[in-house]
């Protein structure tokens, strides 16, 4: 499927202290990638960089320096490392790469209810593939086109070009997994559909260039991560359920 308020009580209270991008060893399972790996979707980006370079090279030697940092630039925003998947019951994982800029008590517009939302923004250096927060099935998603505000801003949540994602997890709980377009992201990738089952830190998604992913999850749900934390998708341990 190729889909592309800031306001409320603070709940970092809800648990005890935690490291932001730590996951214990114990109980986590390697991933599938191996390592180093490019993200498929940025394959025809290398290519079409790669082949510029070159030919700048051929053509302007010297001059061809700019055409090479492109190049940098396109391998390290398609990077997809491999990652360290958390298997502890219960644990609600970062889908995205980045920093925490919103937790906090909303309502999901989505399942309509009150929810605990932990927000996630990724700027262009982040790894921009996204992974399923639990394991369980995808019950519905939604597309909704909109406009492409900074994502960082809380707006961006009801405003901007996004895919949601219903998620009934494996320990019952329903999870809203949305992947919210940038002021330059174009582009939301999803790959997953209703009815199929995702992995825990399974990779469902992918945005192009700076973006955002909102987790709404159950109301008693007890946040791990504080505003301002940097996390990391599959990796960073965002709540726990129940």
């Amino acid at each position: 499927m190729d889909q592309e308020k800031q306001a409320g009580r603070p709940v970092e209270e809800l648990a005890p202290p935690r490291v932001a991008g730590a996951s214990a060893a114990p109980g986590s399972a390697p991933d599938a990638y191996p390592h180093p790996i490019i993200a498929r979707e940025g394959w025809p980006h290398v290519a079409i960089a790669a082949a510029l370079a070159l030919l700048a090279t051929a053509l302007a030697g010297a001059w061809s320096v700019p055409f090479w940092l492109a190049l940098a630039f396109v391998l390290q925003f398609f990077r997809d490392p491999p990652r360290a998947v958390p298997q502890a019951p219960h644990l609600v994982l970062s889908p995205a790469d980045g920093r925490i800029v919103s937790v906090e008590r909303a309502q999901d517009p989505y399942l309509k209810r009150e929810a605990l939302r932990i927000s996630v923004f990724m700027n262009v250096f982040n790894v921009h593939a996204n992974r399923s927060p639990v394991a369980g099935e995808v019950r519905q998603a939604w597309y909704e086109r909109g406009a492409f505000f900074n994502a960082e801003l809380a707006k961006a949540s009801e405003r901007n070009e996004r895919n949601a994602l219903w998620i009934r997890s494996d320990d019952g709980a329903d999870v809203t997994c949305v992947q919210i377009a940038g002021l330059i992201a174009r582009r939301i990738l999803c790959y997953v559909e209703p009815g199929q089952r995702v992995a825990r830190g399974e990779r469902f998604g992918f945005i192009r260039f700076g973006s955002r992913v909102d987790v709404y999850l159950p109301a008693d749900a007890r946040a791990a991560a504080s505003l301002g934390d940097r996390v990391y998708a599959a990796r960073t341990v965002l709540a726990k359920l129940g």
